[in-house]
């Protein structure tokens, strides 16, 4: 039995698969799942879990060098989440992040309803 970190055993599992340069798409109850991705559904209902919880909780496990987001999110309460988080992130259209998420390795579903909560992680490394 794990004491602290993630303890969904889907999520924990999948992110121990991930390597270098991977992606892993984190998104809002709205998203579209792209066919073929990797999906672990955490929504509960509309907010739960919220996109922020499963920001901090996949932080504060994984190395990520580098967050992609849609710039409608930019100025928005969902770009001002990331950008607590991440440093220099990279803004492209909604659509093209639709389109970016069907080369991701996984795709974290959350109970997230605010407009553009979604972004699109780089694994890092530790070393």
């Amino acid at each position: 039995m794990k004491r602290t970190g993630i303890l969904n055993a889907d999520l924990c599992g999948a992110l121990a698969r991930l390597g270098h340069t991977d992606l892993v798409l984190v998104a809002d109850c709205g998203m579209p799942i792209p066919a073929g991705v990797p999906v672990v559904d955490l929504a509960l209902v509309h907010g739960i879990p919220r996109f922020e919880q499963v920001l901090d909780a996949l932080t504060s496990e994984m190395v990520f060098q580098h967050c992609i987001a849609a710039e409608e999110a930019e100025g928005a309460p969902a770009g001002a989440w990331l950008a607590e988080r991440f440093d220099g992130i990279e803004y492209i259209s909604h659509e093209d992040l639709k389109a970016l998420s069907a080369s991701a390795k996984l795709f974290i579903r959350t109970g997230e309803a605010t407009p553009y909560a979604n972004a699109a992680l780089v694994c890092g490394v530790s070393f």
